[in-house]
């Protein structure tokens, strides 16, 4: 049996950008105008000042608490923990990872409301303390810097690995290879990540456009945000199955799709079929 997204789908892709910086609202309406979906990681304790002006040729510009609620809150966007103030967390004692951690989750809920669970690593640095910290901490996810140049999920979630950075020189290559890839004995998860500002420092808006163009707007592809992807990977996960592995309970609030040799079927929530 293999897993399949929503709809039957085999392949699925998302995006992650952090920093809460002011280029985010040119990168959002480019992901929506091809159905892109992903993830925001903000900072909470360094939005910019009300009333601040950057001074000229400033590339890294964090907005303000309203400018950012009035362009998260209006995106389909997943809204996500990047630490109160984009610390170092191997550097901290576990007391001030779970301070850097909480304090920015609590803000981030009361702000953008709803559970927040997700996370991308400040300078995607980690160590087993960390990820113990954030285990603790509730959170489900959290990106790394580490490219895989892959399509495959990982076995722990607190170490999610991007297949690249927008500015790898593989980028379209990688994508030639996700799409022709025929998934036929697992799905795939096409994951970029990068910063908004960096397309501003670099003068390479194009690239993003060129990526949402080219991974956009398809109907074999789920877009979702990153939590979307780790609670449906988490809920087929927790399928259960009887001993001859024909009956399959559904143990979730999810309905979830699957393969095998009868072809796709799907199973409801709380759903026992037999195969």
């Amino acid at each position: 049996m293999i897993m399949r997204f929503p709809g039957g789908l085999k392949k699925a892709l998302t995006l992650s950008y952090d920093d809460g910086v002011e280029q985010d609202e040119q990168l959002i309406p480019i992901l929506d105008a091809h159905g892109v979906r992903g993830t925001f990681n903000i900072s909470s304790g360094l939005y910019c000042p009300e009333g601040r002006v950057y001074e000229p040729g400033r590339i890294h510009r964090p907005m303000t608490f309203a400018r950012a609620k009035a362009l998260y809150d209006t995106s389909r966007h997943e809204v996500a923990v990047h630490c109160l103030t984009h610390a170092n967390l191997p550097e901290l004692p576990t007391s001030m990872v779970v301070g850097e951690v909480m304090r920015d989750r609590e803000n981030l809920e009361r702000e953008f409301g709803g559970v927040i669970r997700g996370m991308a690593y400040p300078f995607g640095a980690y160590n087993s303390a960390v990820v113990q910290a954030l285990s603790d901490c509730g959170i489900a996810y959290s990106r790394t810097v580490h490219s895989t140049h892959a399509f495959d999920f990982p076995e722990n979630w607190l170490m999610l690995h991007p297949t690249c950075h927008h500015a790898d020189p593989q980028l379209f290559a990688l994508c030639d290879r996700f799409l022709a890839d025929e998934a036929r004995f697992s799905s795939k998860l096409f994951y970029l990540w990068g910063h908004s500002y960096e397309f501003e420092s670099d003068d390479n808006w194009q690239v993003i456009r060129d990526f949402c163009e080219k991974m956009g707007g398809r109907d074999d592809i789920w877009y979702a945000t990153n939590i979307e992807i780790v609670d449906y990977v988490n809920a087929y996960r927790s399928l259960r199955a009887s001993a001859d592995g024909r009956k399959l309970h559904n143990p979730t609030a999810m309905r979830i799709w699957a393969q095998d040799n009868q072809g796709v079927f799907d199973i409801g929530p709380g759903e026992t079929i037999e195969r």
